[in-house]
C-alpha cells in the first residue's frame, strides 16, 4: 500500500452498524505511535448504533448514511475523498456495499470476520458453528472484493470450541480475539510504518 513517513498515519473510516466494540478497540489503537492509522470519520447505516457514542466521545466526525439510495452512496464517496480517506474498516457493518463503491476503494477496503474464512461466510457464523459440531473455531480480517467475504484473507486467529461453549461464549471469546486481530493486520498492510 502506502510508504508511511514518520507521523503521517492514514486517513482511516470505520463503518459500523450496531455496537461498535471493534471500533472502539480501533480508536484505542489508532492513537498509538505504533498505530498506522488515524480514524478521521465513522459511518453507520443505522441512526441507533451504540457505536455512534464512540464517535462523538472521541471527537470523530460521524455520518449517518441510507445505503439503499443511490444518491446517498454517491455523496458518500464525495465526503470520503474530501476528508481524504485512504483505508476503511468494517467492523460489524452488516450492509452489503455496492460493486461500484468497491471498486472506488479497491484494495482499501477491510473486514473483520468472526470465523476461520472461507468457511461460514455471512451472517449467524457461530450458531452455524456449533451446529456442525466443530472442533475449531476464529475469526479472519480479509481486503473487500465483490464476492461476500470472498476477499484475500490478511489474518486469521484459530480458537478452540470447548464442549461446553454456546453462541454466547463463542462469541465473547472470538470477540476477544478480534480485537487483538485487526490493529495486527492493519499493522500487516502497512509493514513499513
Amino acid at each position: 500500500m502506502v510508504k508511511l513517513i514518520g507521523v503521517n498515519k492514514i486517513n482511516t473510516s470505520v463503518f459500523i452498524s450496531g455496537r461498535g466494540t471493534n471500533l472502539k478497540n480501533l480508536i484505542e489503537f489508532s492513537k498509538k505511535n505504533s498505530s498506522p492509522i488515524k480514524i478521521n470519520m465513522v459511518i453507520s447505516n443505522n441512526k441507533k448504533a451504540y457505536g455512534i457514542r464512540y464517535a462523538k466521545k472521541n471527537k470523530i466526525k460521524f455520518k449517518i448514511i441510507n445505503f439503499s439510495k443511490k444518491s446517498e452512496i454517491n455523496n458518500l464517496l464525495k465526503i470520503l475523498n474530501y476528508n481524504n480517506i485512504k483505508l476503511i474498516c468494517l467492523a460489524g457493518f452488516l450492509k452489503i456495499l455496492s460493486k461500484d463503491f468497491i471498486k472506488s476503494f479497491k484494495g482499501k477496503i477491510i473486514n473483520i470476520h468472526p470465523s476461520l474464512l472461507p468457511r461460514y461466510k455471512g451472517l449467524n457464523t457461530h450458531e452455524r458453528v456449533l451446529e456442525n459440531n466443530e472442533k475449531f473455531t476464529g475469526c479472519s480480517v480479509h481486503f473487500v472484493n465483490e464476492k461476500l467475504d470472498g476477499g484475500k484473507i490478511i489474518l486469521q486467529k484459530k480458537i478452540k470450541i470447548f464442549k461446553n461453549d454456546n453462541i454466547k461464549s463463542l462469541k465473547i471469546r472470538v470477540l476477544k480475539e478480534e480485537y487483538k486481530l485487526y490493529p495486527k493486520s492493519i499493522k500487516k498492510i502497512f509493514t513499513n510504518y
